[in-house]
């Protein structure tokens, strides 16, 4: 999108709260049009219609073509569309964020930005990881040990399960293939793709990518945290499966991969992640999510506004239960390439 998609002409008060939409839509093999305030989702096999300002962020997929209509509806009502591979595997681009607001961008910005609170999401991250361990006393030092010690854990089980020699991790960053024997290119490959849906999520939540809590440094940081995750579930006894196979090649990895992720309903979790860590149960972040003036007494205040004049601040409140949608068209008589058409 360009600079000049920033001046919306919907009125921030009717904008939905980010808490209220539908969490994605994921779109493969389709045409997105606009249809009123709808965007219509149209292939070979159906037509979706879903109103746009209910929805947080749009993935476009593979073979997807989308008109100027669309991309200025979803601008307008303030939804984010990010530009992925096949189920979100890779992340190519990413539009603008899924509100106009802030709210979640700044609550990570707080809590990466005091120790005490960065640690307490440090811990968080890896009680997902031990469950039914209590690891709310232990440093960062104690977490780093427990973790890397669950992982050798894990990569031997692997080995022993499926038979193949293991001689420990080697990979070269931003090359998957560069780096170690067959089965390391094939974690290197799929790691890469499983931080391709976690960026995506991330942007289209409106958090930042590059506000970790656990890595630190690189502007991915937090999706790397993210994907750590999932890695001992998912991309671990997945390359060990496709090398016992003797599939070696990192399409091998990247489509296997593709379709565990959606057979599991991967994506949806990680939304429920993300916004878990970020702002758990009974944290509320600020409402609605607008453009709002600094106060210095510590209560932000509407922006365009005359305050010379009084004025009444609605607040809009749907009430839609989270949810993600998948639109995926059927097969194309001639291949697409894995870039999605715009």
């Amino acid at each position: 999108m360009s600079v000049a998609d920033i001046w919306w002409k919907a009125h921030p008060h009717d904008l939905h709260r980010l808490t209220d939409r539908v969490s994605s839509v994921y779109i493969e093999r389709s045409h997105l049009d606009r249809a009123e305030n709808a965007i219509a989702i149209i292939n070979r096999r159906e037509t979706v219609r879903l109103p746009a300002a209910l929805v947080a962020v749009v993935l476009l997929g593979p073979g997807t073509r989308v008109t100027h209509g669309a991309m200025q509806l979803l601008a307008d009502s303030g939804t984010a569309v990010c530009w992925v591979g096949e189920q979100g595997v890779r992340m190519y681009a990413a539009g603008l964020g899924p509100s106009r607001g802030a709210a979640l961008l700044q609550r990570q910005a707080y809590l990466v930005s005091r120790t005490t609170t960065r640690l307490e999401v440090a811990r968080a991250m890896y009680a997902m990881r031990f469950p039914g361990e209590d690891v709310s006393t232990l440093t960062m030092q104690q977490l780093r040990g427990r973790e890397g010690a669950r992982v050798r854990k894990v990569y031997r089980q692997q080995a022993r399960q499926h038979g193949v020699p293991w001689n420990g991790r080697a990979y070269k960053a931003g090359d998957a293939f560069a780096v170690g024997d067959d089965l390391n290119r094939l974690l290197s490959a799929a790691n890469a793709a499983l931080y391709g849906i976690c960026h995506a999520v991330i942007v289209g939540l409106g958090a930042s990518p590059g506000l970790g809590f656990i890595h630190t440094g690189s502007a991915t940081s937090f999706v790397m945290d993210i994907a750590d995750l999932y890695k001992a579930e998912y991309t671990i006894p997945l390359a060990f499966q496709l090398a016992a196979r003797g599939l070696l090649e990192e399409r091998d990895a990247r489509t296997a991969l593709r379709d565990r992720i959606a057979g599991t309903g991967l994506l949806p979790r990680i939304i429920k992640d993300v916004k878990t860590l970020l702002a758990p149960e009974g944290v509320d972040l600020p409402d609605p999510e607008v453009n709002l003036l600094w106060d210095e007494r510590g209560n932000p205040v509407p922006g365009g506004v005359n305050w010379s004049d009084d004025f009444d601040f609605p607040v809009i409140d749907p009430s839609m239960d989270q949810t993600h949608i998948s639109v995926i068209g059927p097969e194309f008589d001639t291949p697409t390439t894995e870039a999605g058409e715009s």
